[in-house]
Protein backbone atom coordinates (compact mmCIF):
# COMPACT_ATOMS: atom_id res chain seq x y z
CA UNK A 1 0.00 0.00 0.00
CA UNK A 2 1.17 3.37 -1.07
CA UNK A 3 2.02 5.61 1.83
CA UNK A 4 1.07 9.71 1.79
CA UNK A 5 1.88 12.63 3.83
CA UNK A 6 -0.69 15.07 4.47
CA UNK A 7 0.58 18.44 5.82
CA UNK A 8 -2.04 20.85 6.47
CA UNK A 9 -3.05 23.26 8.89
CA UNK A 10 -6.74 23.33 8.28
CA UNK A 11 -7.88 20.96 10.70
CA UNK A 12 -11.15 19.86 8.53
CA UNK A 13 -9.23 19.72 5.40
CA UNK A 14 -6.81 17.76 6.67
CA UNK A 15 -9.27 15.22 7.79
CA UNK A 16 -11.64 15.63 4.87
CA UNK A 17 -8.59 14.80 2.23
CA UNK A 18 -6.83 11.96 4.47
CA UNK A 19 -10.26 10.46 4.12
CA UNK A 20 -10.90 10.42 0.57
CA UNK A 21 -7.44 9.30 0.30
CA UNK A 22 -7.90 6.37 2.40
CA UNK A 23 -11.24 5.74 0.57
CA UNK A 24 -8.43 5.95 -2.30
CA UNK A 25 -6.58 3.03 -1.21
CA UNK A 26 -3.74 5.23 0.35
CA UNK A 27 -2.26 4.42 3.80
CA UNK A 28 -2.44 8.80 4.88
CA UNK A 29 -0.31 10.21 7.81
CA UNK A 30 -1.17 13.80 8.84
CA UNK A 31 0.89 16.63 10.23
CA UNK A 32 -1.06 20.08 11.03
CA UNK A 33 2.17 22.14 10.65
CA UNK A 34 5.55 21.81 8.81
CA UNK A 35 7.57 21.30 11.94
CA UNK A 36 5.91 18.15 12.31
CA UNK A 37 5.63 17.42 8.68
CA UNK A 38 9.47 17.39 8.32
CA UNK A 39 9.18 15.20 11.40
CA UNK A 40 7.59 12.84 9.85
CA UNK A 41 8.86 12.82 6.16
CA UNK A 42 11.90 11.12 8.12
CA UNK A 43 10.31 8.95 10.52
CA UNK A 44 7.93 7.34 8.11
CA UNK A 45 9.80 7.81 4.72
CA UNK A 46 6.75 8.03 2.64
CA UNK A 47 5.93 7.62 -1.22
CA UNK A 48 4.91 11.15 -1.56
CA UNK A 49 4.41 14.12 0.15
CA UNK A 50 1.05 16.75 0.07
CA UNK A 51 1.98 19.91 1.81
CA UNK A 52 -0.17 23.41 2.19
CA UNK A 53 2.35 26.48 1.71
CA UNK A 54 1.06 28.80 4.67
CA UNK A 55 1.47 27.28 8.16
CA UNK A 56 2.34 28.39 11.59
CA UNK A 57 6.20 26.79 12.89
CA UNK A 58 7.77 26.54 9.28
CA UNK A 59 5.67 27.23 5.92
CA UNK A 60 5.65 24.75 2.93
CA UNK A 61 8.48 26.50 1.32
CA UNK A 62 10.74 25.59 4.26
CA UNK A 63 9.30 21.65 4.68
CA UNK A 64 10.54 21.36 0.68
CA UNK A 65 14.00 22.58 1.37
CA UNK A 66 14.41 20.30 4.72
CA UNK A 67 12.78 17.32 2.83
CA UNK A 68 15.16 18.16 -0.53
CA UNK A 69 18.54 18.38 1.96
CA UNK A 70 18.07 15.23 3.29
CA UNK A 71 19.21 12.16 1.07
CA UNK A 72 16.63 9.71 2.69
CA UNK A 73 13.45 12.00 1.55
CA UNK A 74 15.24 14.23 -1.48
CA UNK A 75 13.75 11.23 -3.98
CA UNK A 76 10.23 11.70 -2.30
CA UNK A 77 7.73 13.68 -5.06
CA UNK A 78 6.09 17.13 -3.43
CA UNK A 79 2.91 18.40 -3.99
CA UNK A 80 1.90 21.65 -3.18
CA UNK A 81 -1.54 22.24 -2.10
CA UNK A 82 -2.38 26.24 -1.51
CA UNK A 83 -5.12 28.85 -1.92
CA UNK A 84 -2.15 31.19 -3.82
CA UNK A 85 -2.52 31.46 -7.04
CA UNK A 86 -0.93 33.94 -7.83
CA UNK A 87 2.48 33.04 -10.75
CA UNK A 88 5.17 34.23 -8.46
CA UNK A 89 4.02 31.83 -5.42
CA UNK A 90 3.97 28.96 -8.42
CA UNK A 91 6.64 29.10 -9.95
CA UNK A 92 8.59 30.00 -6.27
CA UNK A 93 7.77 26.45 -5.51
CA UNK A 94 8.53 25.07 -8.92
CA UNK A 95 11.48 26.30 -8.75
CA UNK A 96 12.20 25.31 -5.40
CA UNK A 97 11.98 21.39 -7.08
CA UNK A 98 8.35 20.98 -6.40
CA UNK A 99 6.77 18.23 -8.66
CA UNK A 100 2.71 19.57 -8.77
CA UNK A 101 1.08 22.92 -7.30
CA UNK A 102 -2.72 22.38 -6.58
CA UNK A 103 -5.26 24.96 -5.80
CA UNK A 104 -7.86 25.40 -3.29
CA UNK A 105 -10.45 23.96 -3.50
CA UNK A 106 -9.27 21.69 -5.74
CA UNK A 107 -11.18 18.60 -7.85
CA UNK A 108 -11.21 14.80 -6.15
CA UNK A 109 -10.32 13.39 -9.36
CA UNK A 110 -7.18 16.10 -10.20
CA UNK A 111 -5.55 15.15 -6.63
CA UNK A 112 -6.17 11.86 -7.37
CA UNK A 113 -4.87 11.85 -10.91
CA UNK A 114 -1.79 13.95 -9.95
CA UNK A 115 -0.81 11.86 -6.63
CA UNK A 116 -1.11 8.73 -9.26
CA UNK A 117 0.71 10.17 -12.26
CA UNK A 118 4.03 10.57 -9.45
CA UNK A 119 3.57 7.93 -8.29
CA UNK A 120 3.58 5.96 -11.43
CA UNK A 121 6.35 8.49 -12.37
CA UNK A 122 8.60 7.57 -9.76
CA UNK A 123 8.36 4.19 -9.91
CA UNK A 124 9.45 4.03 -13.20
CA UNK A 125 12.61 6.11 -12.39
CA UNK A 126 13.17 4.01 -9.74
CA UNK A 127 12.94 0.90 -11.90
CA UNK A 128 15.68 1.94 -13.86
CA UNK A 129 17.67 2.95 -11.81
CA UNK A 130 17.55 0.02 -10.43
CA UNK A 131 18.41 -1.73 -13.73
CA UNK A 132 21.31 0.60 -14.30
CA UNK A 133 22.83 -0.12 -10.83
CA UNK A 134 22.41 -4.34 -11.94
CA UNK A 135 24.30 -3.49 -15.22
CA UNK A 136 27.46 -1.24 -15.03
CA UNK A 137 26.12 2.40 -14.24
CA UNK A 138 29.16 4.33 -15.35
CA UNK A 139 28.50 2.55 -19.12
CA UNK A 140 25.06 2.35 -19.52
CA UNK A 141 24.70 6.17 -18.69
CA UNK A 142 27.63 7.08 -21.09
CA UNK A 143 26.00 7.88 -24.42
CA UNK A 144 26.86 4.98 -26.88
CA UNK A 145 25.55 6.28 -30.15
CA UNK A 146 24.22 9.34 -31.59
CA UNK A 147 20.81 9.30 -30.70
CA UNK A 148 22.08 9.01 -26.74
CA UNK A 149 24.49 11.81 -27.34
CA UNK A 150 21.81 14.01 -28.01
CA UNK A 151 19.48 12.98 -25.51
CA UNK A 152 22.29 13.60 -23.29
CA UNK A 153 22.13 17.35 -24.07
CA UNK A 154 18.41 17.16 -23.64
CA UNK A 155 18.80 15.90 -20.05
CA UNK A 156 21.90 17.84 -18.75
CA UNK A 157 22.24 20.95 -20.97
CA UNK A 158 21.43 24.26 -20.84
CA UNK A 159 17.87 25.47 -22.53
CA UNK A 160 18.00 28.82 -24.07
CA UNK A 161 15.56 30.62 -26.50
CA UNK A 162 16.11 32.93 -28.94
CA UNK A 163 14.11 35.48 -31.30
CA UNK A 164 14.34 36.24 -35.01
CA UNK A 165 17.78 37.93 -35.60
CA UNK A 166 18.92 36.89 -32.04
CA UNK A 167 22.73 35.97 -31.65
CA UNK A 168 23.88 32.62 -30.09
CA UNK A 169 27.27 33.36 -30.37
CA UNK A 170 29.80 36.01 -31.79
CA UNK A 171 33.41 35.45 -33.72
CA UNK A 172 35.95 35.65 -31.42
CA UNK A 173 34.17 34.58 -28.27
CA UNK A 174 35.56 31.62 -26.39
CA UNK A 175 34.01 28.24 -27.39
CA UNK A 176 32.99 26.83 -24.47
CA UNK A 177 30.04 25.24 -24.83
CA UNK A 178 28.44 23.28 -27.89
CA UNK A 179 24.66 23.02 -29.05
CA UNK A 180 21.89 21.23 -30.17
CA UNK A 181 19.03 22.66 -32.03
CA UNK A 182 15.23 21.46 -30.61
CA UNK A 183 13.73 23.57 -32.70
CA UNK A 184 14.06 26.59 -35.42
CA UNK A 185 16.53 27.60 -38.14
CA UNK A 186 19.97 29.02 -37.08
CA UNK A 187 22.52 30.45 -39.50
CA UNK A 188 26.41 30.74 -39.07
CA UNK A 189 28.22 33.61 -41.14
CA UNK A 190 31.17 35.69 -40.73
CA UNK A 191 32.33 39.27 -43.02
CA UNK A 192 34.74 39.12 -45.82
CA UNK A 193 37.35 41.46 -46.52
CA UNK A 194 34.79 44.27 -47.85
CA UNK A 195 32.50 43.86 -44.72
CA UNK A 196 29.45 41.39 -46.83
CA UNK A 197 28.17 39.19 -44.84
CA UNK A 198 29.01 35.23 -45.73
CA UNK A 199 26.20 32.72 -44.92
CA UNK A 200 28.59 29.63 -44.01
CA UNK A 201 26.05 27.20 -43.08
CA UNK A 202 21.96 26.91 -41.83
CA UNK A 203 21.08 24.43 -39.23
CA UNK A 204 17.62 22.93 -38.14
CA UNK A 205 16.21 21.42 -35.16
CA UNK A 206 18.28 18.43 -34.40
CA UNK A 207 21.32 19.58 -35.64
CA UNK A 208 24.46 20.35 -33.35
CA UNK A 209 25.84 23.57 -33.66
CA UNK A 210 29.35 25.26 -32.35
CA UNK A 211 32.36 22.21 -32.30
CA UNK A 212 35.16 23.66 -32.24
CA UNK A 213 38.65 22.10 -30.93
CA UNK A 214 38.15 19.92 -28.01
CA UNK A 215 40.93 20.50 -26.56
CA UNK A 216 41.96 24.15 -27.12
CA UNK A 217 39.79 27.07 -25.50
CA UNK A 218 39.77 28.84 -29.09
CA UNK A 219 37.36 30.90 -30.23
CA UNK A 220 34.61 30.54 -32.41
CA UNK A 221 35.20 31.46 -35.77
CA UNK A 222 32.10 32.43 -37.29
CA UNK A 223 28.45 34.09 -35.60
CA UNK A 224 25.77 31.99 -35.20
CA UNK A 225 22.00 34.09 -35.32
CA UNK A 226 18.62 32.70 -35.03
CA UNK A 227 17.30 32.65 -38.19
CA UNK A 228 13.41 32.20 -36.73
CA UNK A 229 12.34 31.76 -33.16
CA UNK A 230 14.47 29.02 -32.03
CA UNK A 231 15.27 26.91 -29.00
CA UNK A 232 19.04 25.36 -28.42
CA UNK A 233 20.30 23.42 -25.40
CA UNK A 234 23.63 23.55 -24.59
CA UNK A 235 26.62 21.60 -22.71
CA UNK A 236 30.02 22.57 -21.99
CA UNK A 237 32.22 21.00 -24.93
CA UNK A 238 34.10 19.57 -21.70
CA UNK A 239 31.56 16.87 -21.10
CA UNK A 240 31.19 15.97 -25.04
CA UNK A 241 35.02 15.61 -25.07
CA UNK A 242 35.00 12.77 -21.91
CA UNK A 243 31.97 11.56 -23.54
CA UNK A 244 33.61 10.91 -26.77
CA UNK A 245 36.69 9.37 -25.26
CA UNK A 246 34.66 6.57 -23.39
CA UNK A 247 32.66 5.88 -26.53
CA UNK A 248 33.99 5.28 -29.69
CA UNK A 249 30.61 4.66 -32.02
CA UNK A 250 29.78 7.86 -30.90
CA UNK A 251 33.41 9.81 -31.37
CA UNK A 252 32.76 7.70 -35.58
CA UNK A 253 29.30 8.77 -35.88
CA UNK A 254 30.39 12.26 -34.86
CA UNK A 255 33.39 12.51 -37.18
CA UNK A 256 30.77 11.71 -40.25
CA UNK A 257 27.97 13.62 -39.12
CA UNK A 258 30.42 17.07 -39.34
CA UNK A 259 31.83 15.92 -42.53
CA UNK A 260 30.95 18.70 -45.51
CA UNK A 261 29.79 15.95 -47.95
CA UNK A 262 27.81 13.40 -45.93
CA UNK A 263 24.35 15.02 -46.34
CA UNK A 264 22.82 11.32 -47.05
CA UNK A 265 24.21 10.23 -44.14
CA UNK A 266 22.53 13.98 -42.02
CA UNK A 267 19.09 12.68 -43.42
CA UNK A 268 19.33 9.07 -42.25
CA UNK A 269 20.41 9.88 -38.37
CA UNK A 270 17.30 12.42 -38.84
CA UNK A 271 15.17 9.30 -39.45
CA UNK A 272 17.04 7.08 -37.49
CA UNK A 273 16.37 9.89 -34.22
CA UNK A 274 12.66 10.02 -35.15
CA UNK A 275 11.70 6.74 -35.10
CA UNK A 276 14.06 6.49 -31.65
CA UNK A 277 11.71 9.29 -30.34
CA UNK A 278 8.85 7.70 -31.78
CA UNK A 279 9.69 4.17 -29.59
CA UNK A 280 10.36 6.01 -26.07
CA UNK A 281 7.52 7.82 -26.31
CA UNK A 282 5.24 4.94 -27.23
CA UNK A 283 6.78 2.64 -24.47
CA UNK A 284 6.73 5.12 -21.82
CA UNK A 285 2.99 5.58 -22.59
CA UNK A 286 2.68 1.88 -22.03
CA UNK A 287 4.35 1.87 -19.12
CA UNK A 288 2.63 4.44 -17.12
CA UNK A 289 -0.82 2.67 -18.10
CA UNK A 290 0.72 -0.30 -16.52
CA UNK A 291 2.22 1.23 -13.47
CA UNK A 292 -1.07 3.34 -12.55
CA UNK A 293 -2.97 0.21 -13.52
CA UNK A 294 -5.35 1.35 -15.93
CA UNK A 295 -7.30 -0.44 -18.99
CA UNK A 296 -5.52 0.80 -22.21
CA UNK A 297 -8.91 2.23 -23.37
CA UNK A 298 -9.32 4.12 -20.36
CA UNK A 299 -8.16 7.82 -20.09
CA UNK A 300 -5.06 8.98 -18.98
CA UNK A 301 -4.05 11.83 -17.42
CA UNK A 302 -0.39 12.81 -17.31
CA UNK A 303 1.57 15.77 -18.16
CA UNK A 304 3.58 16.34 -21.49
CA UNK A 305 6.37 17.74 -19.18
CA UNK A 306 6.59 14.01 -17.32
CA UNK A 307 6.24 11.80 -20.22
CA UNK A 308 8.69 13.54 -21.72
CA UNK A 309 11.00 13.51 -18.78
CA UNK A 310 10.28 10.00 -18.36
CA UNK A 311 11.06 9.13 -21.34
CA UNK A 312 14.22 11.12 -21.78
CA UNK A 313 13.50 13.24 -24.97
CA UNK A 314 12.72 16.94 -25.44
CA UNK A 315 9.27 18.05 -24.46
CA UNK A 316 8.94 19.30 -28.44
CA UNK A 317 9.73 16.51 -29.60
CA UNK A 318 7.28 14.07 -27.93
CA UNK A 319 4.67 16.51 -28.02
CA UNK A 320 5.26 16.37 -31.97
CA UNK A 321 5.02 12.57 -31.70
CA UNK A 322 2.01 12.91 -29.84
CA UNK A 323 0.41 14.32 -32.90
CA UNK A 324 1.67 12.51 -35.24
CA UNK A 325 -0.03 9.54 -33.19
CA UNK A 326 -2.91 11.05 -32.94
CA UNK A 327 -3.06 11.31 -36.97
CA UNK A 328 -2.48 7.86 -37.27
CA UNK A 329 -5.02 7.08 -35.34
CA UNK A 330 -3.24 5.06 -32.75
CA UNK A 331 -4.71 7.83 -29.59
CA UNK A 332 -6.98 10.49 -28.66
CA UNK A 333 -6.02 13.49 -27.20
CA UNK A 334 -8.51 15.74 -25.36
CA UNK A 335 -6.36 18.25 -23.03
CA UNK A 336 -4.20 16.29 -20.70
CA UNK A 337 -6.11 13.02 -21.39
CA UNK A 338 -4.68 10.15 -23.50
CA UNK A 339 -6.81 7.46 -24.87
CA UNK A 340 -5.22 4.39 -26.37
CA UNK A 341 -7.25 3.66 -29.81
CA UNK A 342 -5.10 1.23 -31.48
CA UNK A 343 -3.36 -0.88 -28.41
CA UNK A 344 -1.13 -3.53 -31.30
CA UNK A 345 -0.16 -0.58 -33.28
CA UNK A 346 1.31 1.70 -30.17
CA UNK A 347 3.26 -2.07 -29.19
CA UNK A 348 4.18 -2.29 -32.70
CA UNK A 349 5.90 0.98 -32.75
CA UNK A 350 9.68 0.80 -33.51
Amino acid sequence: MKTILLIEDDTALRENTAELLELSGYKVFTAPNGKIGIQKAKSENPNIIICDIMMPEIDGYGVLESVASEEKTKHIPFIFLSAKTEHKEIRKGMDMGADDYLTKPFDEQELLSAIESRLAKASILAMRESNKEKDNAEDDENPQNLNQLKNFFCDEGEVSNYKKGETIYRKGDHSNSMFLILKGVVKTHTMDANAKELITGLYKADDFLGFTSFDDNIPYNETATAVEETEVVGISKTYVRDILKKSQDVSLELMNLLTDNLSEIKQQLVKMAYSSVRKKTASTILQFVEIMDKKPEAPLRISRNDLATTAGIATESLIRTLSDFKKDGIIEIEGRDIRIVDLESLRDID
